[in-house]
């Protein structure tokens, strides 16, 4: 693949870390898998983050549990694919597409789960032009990602695997269990060549899923991404993210500050878990997921607004939009939770008044 211009908005993880990889390249000493660009060891090293034995740093890819990693990575070393399940915003694609540039050194064969992807998107199409003029060839054939993965031995991506129609997705399982991609029109079949597997996302949360049949299931083993355990890690995560999109987006604001990024968290944890960080009072929660995606979103935005509207420093009032946005899908009931939420706690901590504020002015 060839290095994408510097001017676009977000460049793929093999790309975004290919000093990082690189330098692991060099110092990775263990068996590597066929066609595995790194040993599985420095897979997991490569995800967790730390210092090399020369004192090189590499940035933490995913903040948790590093048996979860382990036990994906070993996974994929396998013959088995590799599902990895969750709520919304517990960075199921982000591990998918840094183990794909981690292990085959490219991301980007992915096929994204809709409720309107095809048969011919996971499988192959055709060049109708070629196939009206000359019938059915090699030449006519469109290869879905899925089909090049396979060709060249390569990590294929499926994202939001149950939003896909039940039948689309039955289509896997020659792939998953025979390792052959039949191709009854050319009376041949692909063949997957040694390294090739399949990541795919799914969560139980949006509408509209369609379960996987037990079929289907069987092939695949199971990895859950949980929620982040501890307040200090979501924090962790919220930091990092959000200081990497705004280098990448160029936000002229100020990192902000560590105060405002633990209130936001913390009235994410409590509104998701139904109680106060405390346990002392119990709270309504919401219709919407609340995730840590949706938390780093709600600091870019107000990041974004501070930067481009005030004096660049991020204030309770920057993020009051996009917080009451996140938390109020339906504009009945969550807003009901929400008033109850701002008036039985957000007003009676102390340190809060601002922040009572800022939400008080905005509704």
């Amino acid at each position: 693949m060839t290095a994408p211009s510097p001017s676009v908005m977000r460049q793929h993880a093999e790309h975004q870390f290919a000093e990082e990889l690189a330098e692991l390249r060099r110092h990775d000493t263990r068996v590597r898998p066929a066609n595995w660009a790194l040993s599985p060891w420095a897979v997991v090293h490569y995800l967790m983050g730390g210092k090399l034995d020369n004192g090189f740093e590499l940035s933490a890819k995913y903040i948790g549990d590093a048996r979860l990693m382990e036990i994906a990575v070993a996974t994929l070393a396998t013959d088995r694919a590799l599902l990895l399940y969750g709520v919304p915003g517990t960075a199921k694609s982000w591990v998918s597409e840094h183990l794909a540039a981690a292990i085959s050194g490219d991301s980007t064969m992915l096929i994204q789960g809709t409720a309107g992807t095809s048969e011919e998107q996971l499988r192959y199409g055709w060049n109708y032009a070629q196939l009206l003029a000359n019938g059915p060839s090699e030449k006519a054939l469109v290869p879905s990602p899925m089909m090049n993965a396979m060709r060249l031995g390569k990590i294929a991506r499926v994202e939001e695997l149950t939003r896909i129609p039940a039948d689309v997705q039955d289509s896997l399982i020659t792939v998953l269990s025979e390792k052959t991609l039949p191709i009854p029109e050319l009376a041949s079949e692909v063949q997957a060549v040694r390294g090739f597997s399949v990541i795919a996302t799914a969560n139980n949360r949006d509408k509209g899923v369609n379960e996987l049949s037990a079929a289907l299931k069987r092939r695949f083993n199971t990895v859950v991404l949980p929620v982040p355990a501890s307040e200090d890690d979501e924090i962790a995560i919220v930091v990092k993210r959000v200081a990497e999109m705004g280098a990448a987006l160029q936000l002229p604001a100020e990192p902000p500050a560590l105060k405002e990024v633990r209130r936001i968290v913390q009235i994410f944890r409590e509104l998701r878990s139904g109680k106060t960080a405390d346990g002392k009072t119990q709270v309504k929660s919401p219709s919407s997921t609340l995730s840590t995606a949706e938390a780093i979103s709600v600091i870019n935005s107000g990041m974004a607004l501070a930067g481009h509207f005030g004096d660049g420093v991020l204030r309770p009032h920057d993020m009051a939009s996009g917080l009451i946005g996140a938390v109020i899908k339906d504009p009945v009931q969550d807003q009901v939770v929400w008033n109850e939420y701002l008036e039985t706690v957000v007003k009676e901590r102390d340190d809060w008044k601002d922040l009572y504020r800022a939400f008080r002015e905005m509704n």
